[in-house]
């Protein structure tokens, strides 16, 4: 067993360094070009709020895998119960022979999930697949076709969920054509929409495009992410989505809400549709779901989840059992550590000291977010106008001064703070001291120079 990680940060080479620098040759000559890296570190451990990478520098890691290790890399009770599984077998496929964990996992999450309807659930491997199950599923139980999604959604990279998707680079561009009936509405924007659309206009706006370009009679199912992930941690305005909830009940239409990252603790609560007052007819989780390994779900009404034949949803690997182990681990971690508490307490490290940068720093066009899923929109100065080269150039300082720093958004410009709940608050504030700094370093007159290009510089 490798030795703990100290909690610091720590950097003994430039980033990268020179055991990174070699290993991206060798990814370069490797590795399909399609394959990008945020970063060109490699990583040699991690836990608890830090990454060590193979040169020995000791990053704050603000990122979490994409909210994969929400609960921290290495989580003890992950790591023994993966390790249990291991011994005793690795695969039979569940729908061959099948094994308890799987159905241990399914049990939680039909407990976990919002609602105290009954409940059924199936498990699968990434988040884009089961999306995907989730619109099969929609479509067998109410024998309709048409989906639609919403404005800077992101949904996954297979061929039905790059056409849910939003934004075309890099996620889009190319690899049509795509899978029909998917229709897009307007999403609620506080940021952008100002202070007369609230969250019921918002709501009506999305439902007026719906029955005019789809209609109720055509339509199976909404897919909505509670919070917006890629597409910029948008937080929709009060009232948006009961409102839609409500329509899509009135109107045999599946409401399904994609908690790939919102979901298991990452906002304070098990799933970001709680905040809302919601209860989705079917709810995706995948990305915090077991500690790092790969493991998804679809969970929902029994009646609509019973929809598809026998035979019908499923998947070699699908709900493997040393997942299912690491889920259910992870489950655990987060009851008995109180890691929903944890992550409000979290936010409360991270919003008042970003809302006094963004009272001083006019770039700083909006702070947003719950929990342990923050985002800084930057924009021109004085302006709403997004700036996506000042968020490249804000990430790329952070990189090089060892702190793990995502940006997303449509238009690029937003940086994302998603600290796995393990981290302290002392590192926690080094990094938001870090992202201080930078800012107050950078200006619009400074030349764009991304990490990767001194990397190969």
């Amino acid at each position: 067993m490798p030795a703990p990680l100290e909690q610091r940060r720590a950097l003994l080479t430039p980033i990268p360094g020179p055991r990174s620098r070699e290993l991206m040759e060798r990814k370069l000559s490797a590795v399909a070009s399609g394959v990008g890296t945020t970063m060109p570190v490699f990583a040699a451990q991690a836990g608890g709020g830090v990454v060590l990478d193979v040169d020995g520098n000791s990053l704050i890691d603000l990122g979490s895998g994409i909210a994969v290790t929400t609960i921290g890399n290495s989580a003890p009770r992950v790591v023994a119960a993966v390790q249990e599984q291991v011994e005793y077998f690795t695969h039979t496929c569940f729908m061959i022979t099948p094994y308890a964990g799987y159905v241990q996992v399914a049990e939680a999450l039909n407990e976990l999930t919002p609602g105290d309807h009954d409940k059924r659930t199936a498990l699968f491997n990434s988040g884009a697949e089961a999306v995907e199950n989730a619109v099969k599923i929609a479509r067998a139980y109410t024998h309709k076709s048409a989906v639609v999604a919403f404005d800077h959604a992101y949904h996954g990279r297979t061929n039905l969920t790059m056409a849910m998707t939003a934004k075309s680079m890099p996620y889009k561009s190319g690899f049509g054509p795509f899978a029909p009936e998917v229709y897009r509405a307007p999403l609620s924007y506080p940021y952008r929409d100002g202070k007369e659309m609230d969250g019921e206009r918002a709501a009506r706006r999305a439902i007026d495009v719906i029955e005019k370009q789809v209609g109720a009679a055509n339509l199976a199912a909404v897919v909505i992410e509670p919070i917006q992930g890629e597409g910029g941690f948008i937080v929709p305005a009060d009232g948006f989505l009961p409102a839609l909830v409500s329509w899509c009940r009135a109107n045999n239409v599946v409401f399904i809400a994609d908690e790939v990252q919102s979901g298991i603790a990452r906002t304070g609560a098990w799933f970001a549709s709680e905040h809302f007052g919601i209860v989705p007819d079917l709810v995706v989780t995948a990305k915090g779901l077991a500690g790092g390994m790969p493991l998804s779900a679809v969970t929902g009404r029994t009646e609509i989840m019973d929809a598809a034949h026998g035979g019908g949803l499923g998947g070699t690997y699908g709900g493997n059992p040393v997942a299912c182990a690491a889920a259910l681990g992870a489950i655990e971690t987060i009851t008995d550590e109180g890691l929903l508490d944890r992550a409000v307490e979290l936010g409360r490290v991270m919003l008042p000291r970003l809302h006094r940068l963004q009272a001083e720093d006019s770039r700083i066009g909006d702070v947003r977010g719950l929990g342990a899923m923050i985002a800084v929109e930057l924009v021109h100065r004085d302006t709403t106008d997004p700036d996506p080269d000042l968020a490249r150039l804000v990430a790329s300082a952070a990189h090089r001064q060892g702190v793990i720093l995502l940006t997303c958004g449509t238009y690029g410009n937003v940086l994302r703070l998603l600290p796995p709940l393990s981290i302290s608050d002392a590192l926690l504030e080094e990094a938001l001291d870090v992202l201080a700094d930078i800012l107050a370093e950078t200006d619009e007159r400074q030349p764009q120079v991304s990490i990767d290009q001194e990397a190969t510089a």
